[in-house]
Parts: C-alpha cells; sequence; structure tokens
C-alpha cells in the first residue's frame, strides 16, 4: 500500500471542494475551437484553473495543475526557427532538485535545446498542459515545441487566433462552476438519502448500503477489534478486506494502545487521527473513527475518488456514530461502575443515581416485527455481531445506551422522563414507572406487554398503571387469596402463564398462540389442564375476573 495519510480532527467540509475540469471537456467546447496537437489525451487529464505568462521560465509562478497560455513572446529570435517535430535532441540535467529537477530555458543553443528546458519546467512545476496561441507573434506552433512536450507528456493546445486566453480562462472558471453545482447536488442528495436510511428500521446495514451505492464502491462498519460487523456494495478486490481492516488500526484506540514510536512520546499521549487513506493498486481506501473513541470505524473502498465523497462519507460517519456510540459524556465509565457495584452486593436503589434518572425507570422489551426481510432486522440471539448494533440502535432510539440483547427480546432501561414512541420494524412492551426496587416487577409487566403487543399487533402496548379493584384490597389479603385459588396451578409455571395470557385476550386462541409462540392446540390443551385442576368452569366471566384477579398478584 502506499503512504498512509492521517488526519488529526473529524471536519466535515460544508461544502465539497471545487473539482477539477477534465482536458476532454474543454476540448468539447465548439467556441473555443482549440485543438491537442501533442501530448497525452487519456480521459483522467484534468485542470484546476488557467493561467496566463509570457516568462521564459514560468516555474516559480505555478502551483501545478494549470493550463498555461502562452502566445510565445518570451521566445527568443534564436528559437523561432521551426524544428523538425522527429529531432532527437540532448537535454543537459544541469538542475537541481531546489529548482524544480529540470534545466531553465535559455536562448543559447539549438530551438529544441530552449523548448525542451521550457516545457521540462512546466511539467517539473505540476502543469496540467500548455496552450499556444496563434497570432500576433505565431503563425503555427513551433515543431520543437510540439516534439518536447510529446517527450515529456505534456498536453499541448493549439489556440486559434479568434479565440482570447480571457475566454479560455472563462470557459475553465464555468466549467468548474457547472461541476461544482453537479458535485454540489450529488452531495445533498446523498445526505438526504443517507438520513433516510438512518430512520429505517435497518439504520446501520440501511446506511452503510445507500453510502456504498452514493460512492459507487464498498463500504463496511469494523468493531472495536478491527472484525467486520456489517458491510454493504460490491465485493472488493482481493485483498482490499483485509487492507481496509489494516487501516482501521491508524484511527483506533485499542490499537493505537500497544503502538509506540522509537524515540517519539507515547501512543497515548499523541493526538489521534480520526481519519485515514490510503490505496491498493487502483482501489482507493478510507476509515473513519466514529464517535468519541468507542472504537467503532467506517470503512470506504472506492474505484475512485472525487471531490465529494470525502463529505458524503463524513455525513455517514456521523450517522453511524449517533447508532452506535456513547450518548452522553461519562455515561461509559458510570455504567462500569454501576455494573461493579451491583455485581460487589449493592442494592439497586443506590446504583441507580450513577445512570443518571431522576429515579424513576420504563423498562422497555423489544422484538423485530414478523416477516421481515432476512438481513433487514436485528435478530436478537442469533450471535451475529450485527445484532449488537441494531440493539444499540434501537436504545438511541429510545433515548438510552442501557440495553440488554438477551436470547429472543431486547431489553431496554430508559427514563421515565422520556416516553417510548413506537419504532419501525419493532413491537414494543413499555412498563410503567417504576423507582429502582420495582425493576423486577416492571420488567414482569414489560414482558406481559410485548406479548399482548405481538398478540394484537400493535406496535407498542404499554403497562395499564390506573388505580384497579385490587387497589381496595389490602396486599396481603389478596395474595393470600390468589395462593389459595391458584394453588392447583403451583410449580406448572406453562399453565399459568398460558391462563394468565389467555384471559388478558379474552379468550382467543389465535392471538394466544401467538403472544406464546406456540400452536393453538397447545393453547386448548393447556387451558382445558387448566380448567381441570382448577376445577371452574372457565366460560363463566365471574370465574375469569375472580382469576384474573389473582394471577395479576402473581
Amino acid at each position: 500500500m502506499e503512504d498512509v495519510h492521517t488526519m488529526p480532527e473529524t471536519i466535515a467540509p460544508a461544502v465539497p471542494p471545487t473539482p477539477p475540469v477534465p482536458l476532454s471537456a474543454l476540448l468539447a467546447r465548439e467556441d473555443l475551437a482549440l485543438r491537442q496537437i501533442a501530448g497525452p489525451s487519456h480521459p483522467g487529464i484534468v485542470i484546476h484553473w488557467a493561467h496566463t505568462s509570457e516568462m521564459a521560465d514560468p516555474y516559480p509562478y505555478l502551483l501545478g495543475g494549470e493550463l498555461l497560455l502562452t502566445a510565445g513572446v518570451h521566445v527568443p529570435e534564436t528559437a523561432r526557427l521551426h524544428a523538425p517535430e522527429t529531432a532527437r535532441l540532448h537535454v543537459p540535467e544541469t538542475a537541481g532538485p531546489e529548482e524544480g529537477g529540470a534545466p531553465r530555458p535559455s536562448g543559447a543553443g539549438s530551438p529544441g535545446d530552449y523548448f525542451d528546458g521550457y516545457v521540462s519546467r512546466i511539467v517539473a512545476a505540476g502543469g496540467a498542459a500548455l496552450g499556444f496561441g496563434l497570432a500576433p507573434v505565431h503563425d503555427t506552433v513551433p515543431g520543437a515545441l510540439v516534439a518536447a512536450c510529446d517527450r515529456h507528456g505534456l498536453p499541448l493546445l493549439e489556440v486559434p487566433p479568434q479565440t482570447t486566453f480571457s475566454g479560455v480562462a472563462r470557459a475553465v472558471w464555468q466549467l468548474m462552476a457547472q461541476a461544482r453545482l453537479a458535485e454540489l447536488r450529488r452531495v445533498t442528495e446523498a445526505q438526504q438519502s443517507l438520513a433516510a436510511a438512518a430512520s429505517r428500521p435497518d439504520p446501520v446495514p440501511s446506511v452503510l448500503r445507500q453510502l456504498a451505492q452514493r460512492l459507487g464502491g464498498h463500504a463496511s462498519l469494523h468493531g472495536p477489534d478491527g472484525t467486520e460487523l456489517a458491510a454493504a456494495g460490491r465485493d472488493p478486490a482481493d485483498g482490499v478486506r483485509a487492507a481496509l481492516a489494516e487501516l482501521t488500526a491508524v484511527v483506533r484506540p485499542a490499537a493505537r494502545a500497544t503502538d509506540h514510536v522509537a524515540g517519539g512520546p507515547p501512543a497515548a499521549s499523541r493526538p489521534l487521527p480520526t481519519s485515514a487513506t490510503d490505496t491498493l493498486g487502483p482501489t482507493h481506501l478510507a476509515v473513519y473513527a466514529l464517535g468519541a473513541g468507542e472504537g467503532f470505524v467506517l470503512g470506504v473502498a472506492t474505484p475512485r475518488r472525487e471531490p465529494g465523497d470525502h463529505t458524503i462519507a463524513s455525513v455517514a460517519a456521523v450517522l453511524l456514530s449517533l447508532l452506535t456510540g456513547e450518548h452522553r459524556s461519562g455515561a461509559g465509565a458510570a455504567r462500569s461502575s454501576a455494573l461493579v457495584r451491583l455485581l460487589l452486593g449493592t442494592p439497586p436503589a443506590e446504583v441507580a443515581p450513577l445512570l443518571g434518572s431522576g429515579g424513576r425507570w420504563l423498562v422497555v422489551h423489544a422484538r423485530p416485527e414478523r416477516g421481515a426481510r432476512p438481513g433487514s432486522r436485528p435478530r436478537p440471539g442469533r450471535g451475529d455481531p450485527q445484532d449488537a448494533v441494531a440493539a444499540s440502535a434501537l436504545g438511541a432510539a429510545l433515548g438510552s445506551p442501557l440495553v440488554d440483547l438477551g436470547r429472543d427480546v431486547v431489553r431496554v432501561l430508559v427514563p421515565a422522563g422520556r416516553e417510548p414512541e413506537p419504532q419501525p420494524g419493532w413491537t414494543l412492551g413499555v412498563s410503567a414507572p417504576v423507582g429502582p426496587h420495582d425493576w423486577p416487577a416492571a420488567d414482569t409487566q414489560a414482558a406481559r406487554a410485548l406479548a399482548r403487543a405481538r398478540a394484537t399487533r400493535s406496535p407498542l402496548v404499554r403497562h395499564a398503571a390506573r388505580p384497579a379493584l385490587e387497589d381496595l384490597v389490602p396486599r396481603a389479603d389478596a395474595e393470600s387469596h390468589a395462593r389459595a385459588l391458584l394453588a392447583p396451578l403451583a410449580g406448572q409455571t406453562a399453565l399459568a402463564e398460558t391462563l394468565r395470557t389467555w384471559l388478558s385476550l379474552h379468550g382467543s386462541w389465535d392471538r394466544t398462540a401467538v403472544a406464546l409462540d406456540v400452536h393453538r392446540n397447545t393453547v386448548r390443551q393447556r387451558i382445558a389442564r387448566c380448567a381441570g385442576l382448577l376445577e371452574a368452569d372457565l366460560d363463566d366471566p365471574d370465574v375469569r375476573m375472580e382469576l384474573w384477579f389473582a394471577l395479576r398478584q402473581g
């Protein structure tokens, strides 16, 4: 790979840089009537600006990328003779690197010597092309100049008498303005499509797909250890995936922690770059650190690099940072402290203040909707690293980084001040607001709300917390009555839960089967078994009411 280029700060420009103009586009302008008579003509030649100079040595006045326009006023009388185009002239290597690595043009010697030195200085300065104007000094382009441009690989354009240099410069700026407008339009459309992708039910894969499509290449998300978590776009050439994974080490904190340059400062004290670029053959590579150093990295591999590509990739990096990163300063350290204290036996009520809520919390249970397109929705508990990213994205949408990816459900602990809203692609069950000491009860509430939401095909169901009949009965008496009534079902959790769900869904066999993920015949068998053990007529509404009251105490 080539030398890696890094940027210490992620500063996404508001607009992309002005794109250069292809030389072929300038030659296609019929009003200019320009004609290329020497040098290469491949479509990759571009012009960054036009500059007029009659200096015999233009090297000190060029920045690189110019179309240099000259009428040949600087050509000495001795060199105005036409040298044969096929002449092979010896060029003395008299100039050192500090002078541009090319001989200065001199009026002494043959015409070929002068033009060879003149063209070599333009090439050494990075000039993109040379435009030679006919009239008033020269009627034709000197043959020695044509030969020198061919030798040094500099495109040479013949500018006809009716075309002014100011007209050529104006055409260059017009083409640049058109290209800039087109690039701004491309960037704006890409920003809009990326933002729309981030709001989809599968935000991370959608953003990667949209980014790969907009850049015409390959996009990937890498974890803190460099592992590729998700990818989209064209399959890259051999070695590109490995090169991208290697390049992510430049911007990953974990990789830099073990990096030490001999004789230099420790890695931890050196600024960590937030982006880096490289090339592998014809493929352009770029990586972008996501968030405030959590270790996630966006990788991009494209066959070409357009002026607006960095802006588009930076927008994607910001969106992915929001989907995968921390949401509050110091939140990670506070959660680590809370976890350690819980493991060491500290009661939840004493740990909760570290999590930053006002003391009241909601528990949310979530499952992806049925009928999801393969790979387009999170699949909790399948072991796919992408599941954790999808769960984190759900947490971000609900306003909390406290996410648990369980075997068949995602659980999120949300501060009570942030009211959960339906999320596209997810079915949610939400508990009543509770204090830390009631977290287990809230977890049960959320699970039951989720089951009801799935059975009724509702995107979100909240646990009802309004005053009920049970509030009129002392809790101890209610629990004692429930234990006595439900004693025949003691130890048979599946029967009790089936009865609870069946009663909550008004005796619907189909919806109960959906909520419990079992066959409807299984539901019928369990309910019949409950009726036999309880010796009760479950079609009697009074019996149902009494059983429902008892089950709510459990």
